[in-house]
């Protein structure tokens, strides 16, 4: 889901927080030592998102900010932001080249230096997946 989300409204902060989980409370970000990605720089997209990115000159930047059930990609274009939320569940990432987060049918590829500088925020979020799935599968084994 791809929102914009330059102002806040109630109902889009609803929906966003059922779909990804409520944000962490301070006590939670200073325990996991933050949620968020400093800038990355993106290199491509696909066609839903590159329709929110206006083509110019300037370099076009994302970061990505962590929730309980999956994470919020906010671009930020100009005087708008959108948002992108994607639940552990749909998450795909890949390093090669570049690195790429993909979900819905979308994805976004970053500069790989984007990757280097946030390396310790995504092996984060790489955990935060594997557990939240673990989780899900291991109560879906139990029943």
């Amino acid at each position: 889901m791809i929102i914009e989300t330059t102002y806040e409204e109630p109902e889009i902060t609803k929906r966003i927080n059922e779909l990804v989980g409520k944000p962490f409370s301070i006590w939670q970000k200073l325990k996991l030592k933050g949620v968020g990605s400093s800038r990355m720089i993106i290199v491509k997209a696909s066609n839903m998102i590159n329709k929110k990115l206006i083509e110019n000159s300037d370099l076009n930047y994302a970061n990505i900010e962590l929730r309980p059930q999956g994470i919020l990609t906010h671009i930020k274009q100009l005087h708008q932001t959108y948002t992108w939320c994607i639940p552990y569940y749909q998450l795909v990432y890949y390093k090669t080249e570049f690195f790429s987060l993909h979900a819905q049918g979308q994805y976004i590829q970053f500069k790989l230096k984007s990757y280097k500088e946030n390396n310790v925020f995504i092996e984060k979020m790489k955990q935060m997946r594997i557990e939240v799935l673990g989780k899900n599968n291991s109560d879906f084994y139990d029943r």
